[in-house]
């Protein structure tokens, strides 16, 4: 599994130009499953994901965790995450698990999150075409390969 994650002010998801979900201050992550994953790339990922320090303390300095600020959480499926665009100029997803394996794992990882972080989790939906308008604070972006974990 791959993630993104957008440290933010405000986000929000819309679907055929209705507003879907929302969040304030907190975690815009895209998610992106690979054919390979199973739950313990779920699991590495929100335990990551909890405990992650990117949010400011008093000093100014990047240490506290999204529990620490009471952050929203907001998770989309991002099947792009697995583009291979080593040959030619038309990206493959073929590493990127199909939606019979994907829609379980992301809805896996949602629930992970949520018991974990004690937080309902804003979502998009699986396979729409969604808006999403942001406000990256910082910006502050973090890429997390579940795969080069060791």
């Amino acid at each position: 599994m791959k993630v993104v994650i957008q440290r933010v002010n405000h986000a929000v998801v819309s679907i055929e130009g209705t507003m879907y979900s929302s969040i304030n201050k907190g975690l815009m992550i895209l998610l992106g499953v690979h054919e390979s994953d199973t739950e313990k790339e779920a699991d590495y990922l929100c335990n990551k994901i909890k405990d992650l320090r990117i949010f400011n303390d008093e000093a100014g300095k990047m240490n506290l965790s999204q529990a620490d600020v009471n952050a929203e959480l907001m998770v989309v499926s991002q099947f792009t995450l697995y583009a291979d665009t080593v040959k030619g100029n038309r990206p493959s997803y073929i590493q990127a698990a199909r939606p019979e394996k994907a829609i379980p794992l992301y809805e896996y990882f949602i629930s992970q999150l949520s018991s974990l972080s004690e937080k309902t989790i804003a979502t998009g939906v699986f396979g729409a075409d969604m808006q999403i308008e942001l406000v990256n604070d910082g910006p502050v972006t973090i890429v997390i390969d579940s795969n080069k974990a060791s």
